[in-house]
Parts: structure tokens; C-alpha cells; sequence
């Protein structure tokens, strides 16, 4: 008779989460994931099959939370400048934290770290873009058709540009860019609106 489990899994899952953003994939061993959740080994394998599993759910738990947040600014009511001048302005606080939590994004340290050799990771992340560029495109389409968008402006692009910009702020910040340098590339953006 199997014994009952003791532990809640969307809580270990969250705990292996927080030590995969720290440290990354690679740099994350099993014991740091026992550590972590307060798991034993057997049970990290009996429950989750092993570390990378473990990180596929720990990577759809932040992407589901963090797009969530997204899409929900992209379908309110404001002006589509507001919405994007917010989205973006979330991405600059967070990179300019100054308790130095230098974490950046999860899913942006996995692109870099993952995606290029890790097909399960790469078509979640896949994923991910494609239902943000939805969102970011449908919100910049009906600020075309309230002009407050130039009609001539490609909103497929645009979205694009946007992605391209919160992933390009957080690696500047990566590099060192401070906080007006940050402000200033999402200014950028905004102006491209």
C-alpha cells in the first residue's frame, strides 16, 4: 500500500520555482530542489519524474501568473498608451528593484539558457509569445480603431516591438543600465505608438 503523500505540490512546485529563477536550470541540482521544497529525492521523483519536469511545471506556473497579469492590462478599458506605458512601467520598477534582486524574468533567463537545445521548453515559450503578441496586437488594433493609434502603423509589428522591448530592458538592466537608461527604452517604444 502506497503511503499518502504529506506535502502540497503547488507549494513545492513554487518553492522549486524560486530556486530555479536564482540559479537557473543547469545551476539547480536535485539537492538544491530538496532544499528548496523540503522534499526528499524519492519524493521529487515519485511526484514530478525528475528535475525537468519539475521545471516545465515550476516555467508554466510563472508564465500562466505573469501573462495572466499581462493580458489583463491589455484588455481593460484605458487607452491603449496607458496600457502599454504600463506594462512597461512594471518591467522598469521591477528591473530597478533596489533590494537587488537581480533575477530578471524567468521565462528570458530560460530563453537564453534553454530554448536554443530544450524542444519542451522552446514550444512553451512559443506559446507564451504567441498568446502575449495576441494580447499586446488586439489592444494596439482597438487603439487603431479609437485613433489613438495611427492607422498606417502595422499592429502585428508593433506587438513585436513591445515583446522585443520588455525582454531588451531586461537585459539592460542585466548589463547595468540604470534606471533612466531603462525608462528611456520603453520611452522609445511608447513613442513608436
Amino acid at each position: 500500500m502506497a503511503r499518502p503523500r504529506k506535502f502540497d505540490e503547488d507549494e513545492a512546485v513554487q518553492a522549486a520555482l524560486e530556486a530555479f529563477w536564482v540559479a537557473g536550470y543547469e545551476a539547480t541540482s536535485t539537492q538544491d530542489l530538496c532544499d528548496a521544497t523540503g522534499l526528499g529525492r524519492s519524493s521529487i521523483y515519485n511526484t514530478f519524474a525528475g528535475k525537468h519536469e519539475l521545471f516545465l511545471r515550476a516555467l508554466r506556473s510563472y508564465i500562466e501568473h505573469m501573462t495572466s497579469l499581462q493580458v489583463a492590462n491589455l484588455e481593460s478599458d484605458r487607452p491603449v498608451h496607458d496600457k502599454i506605458r504600463a506594462l512597461l512601467s512594471v518591467i522598469v520598477a521591477e528591473e530597478s528593484d533596489e533590494t537587488g534582486d537581480r533575477r530578471g524574468c524567468l521565462v528570458v533567463n530560460t530563453a537564453i539558457e534553454l530554448a536554443g537545445r530544450d524542444p519542451e521548453v522552446a514550444l512553451l515559450l512559443k506559446r507564451d509569445y504567441a498568446r502575449r503578441h495576441a494580447a499586446i496586437k488586439a489592444a494596439i488594433d482597438n487603439g487603431r480603431l479609437a485613433g489613438e493609434v495611427d492607422r498606417d502603423k502595422d499592429a502585428g509589428a508593433l506587438a513585436h516591438a513591445v515583446i522585443g522591448t520588455v525582454s531588451g530592458i531586461r537585459l539592460a538592466a542585466r548589463s547595468g543600465v540604470d534606471r533612466a537608461g531603462l525608462e528611456a527604452i520603453a520611452n522609445t517604444t511608447l513613442g513608436a505608438l
